[in-house]
């Protein structure tokens, strides 16, 4: 008799043991596809190796920087955004279904293998900067489905994928990776475009940010001074924390900065030049957006469809129509299932 209850106790232990094991379960520890890893190789990156994400609205793209071999970072994979919300510009305050921009750290206590979407990490909005501006929100995260009310939504394959290269990175020793949270590609004819916008000045001076990657390809040291950014070459110790709202210190000479400064000069005569050439953008207010290749399933399939292939946990599908409107005001419900 001991030995059928033995027996049959080690069967339901097995039984509750694949229950636990099941790959929804698992989520936070799935491993990186093997596409991806193959992908990893072939550019001179390993898994350990840290990381960068960058965030365009306007494109919703979202893409993954991974340090090489050589000590700088290259492109590793571009993701397409299923959905953001509210329109281009920084969010300022709670429930004004802003998605942030500007530069943030994500350290392992942000990443949530539990989230009610699939997977998240939180940008950690407000930063330092933001708290010191009055700016207020909570809960801003990356994360799976394609529902949006202030955050940036990538399906869960896609965030399945960004979130395991992230474990990776952070278990190997990265105390945290940069997201760099931008209105557009901050291109010339972006800059061009949008001259007439209001947060011209403030897209300026996260340009200067990703101006200092593009010549260093190491991800800037980012602190603030002035109620603005302050970039410094990311190879270089970063300068000590100090009251954002104070004025910037006098900045040392440096070969990079120099760098930047010409790449600058340049680009403000190209902007220049496209803009004698062209109009300036006027938009109305859409809410939010999506990806390309998403509102083409949207139109061509509908919302069920796309829920279907973007949303294994039938999480709604919110999309810019009217017709489909986020179920949620302000920004996302407080991440309530975390660890």
């Amino acid at each position: 008799m001991n030995l059928l209850r033995t027996a049959i106790l080690a069967c339901l232990a097995a039984l509750l043991a694949g229950c636990a094991g099941g790959d929804y379960d698992d989520r936070g520890s799935l491993p990186i596809p093997a596409k991806l890893m193959q992908e990893m190789a072939a550019k001179g990156m390993s898994p350990d190796d840290p990381i960068m994400v960058r965030i365009y609205k306007k494109e919703s793209e979202l893409e993954v920087w991974k340090r090489t071999s050589s000590g700088r970072y290259a492109l590793l994979k571009t993701y397409p955004l299923c959905r953001w919300s509210g329109k281009l510009g920084p969010k300022t305050r709670e429930g004004d279904r802003q998605a942030p921009e500007g530069f943030y750290t994500i350290t392992r206590g942000q990443m949530n293998p539990r989230s009610q979407y699939y997977l998240s990490f939180n940008l950690g909005y407000p930063n330092q900067l933001e708290r010191a501006l009055g700016y207020s929100g909570s809960a801003l995260m990356v994360h799976g489905a394609c529902t949006s009310a202030g955050c940036f939504a990538m399906t869960n394959d896609g965030v399945g994928e960004v979130y395991a290269v992230a474990r990776e990175a952070l278990a190997a020793g990265q105390p945290g990776f940069q997201v760099q949270s931008l209105p557009f590609r901050m291109t010339p004819a972006n800059f061009a475009e949008h001259r007439n916008d209001p947060n011209m000045p403030y897209w300026r001076n996260l340009k200067q940010g990703t101006d200092l990657f593009a010549v260093t390809k190491v991800p800037p040291n980012v602190s603030a001074c002035g109620g603005r950014y302050r970039f410094t070459p990311g190879n270089e110790p970063a300068p000590p924390a100090g009251d954002p709202l104070a004025p910037c210190p006098m900045a040392a000479p440096d070969p990079a900065v120099e760098a930047v400064a010409s790449k600058q000069a340049n680009d403000e005569q190209t902007i220049a030049q496209l803009a004698a050439s062209r109009g300036a953008a006027t938009w109305t207010y859409v809410d939010g957006g999506m990806h390309p290749s998403f509102r083409d399933i949207l139109r061509r399939s509908g919302p069920q469809k796309l829920a279907a292939m973007t949303s294994a946990d039938k999480v709604p599908v919110s999309a810019p129509e009217a017709a489909l409107a986020d179920p949620y005001k302000g920004d996302e419900p407080p991440e309530t299932d975390t660890p």
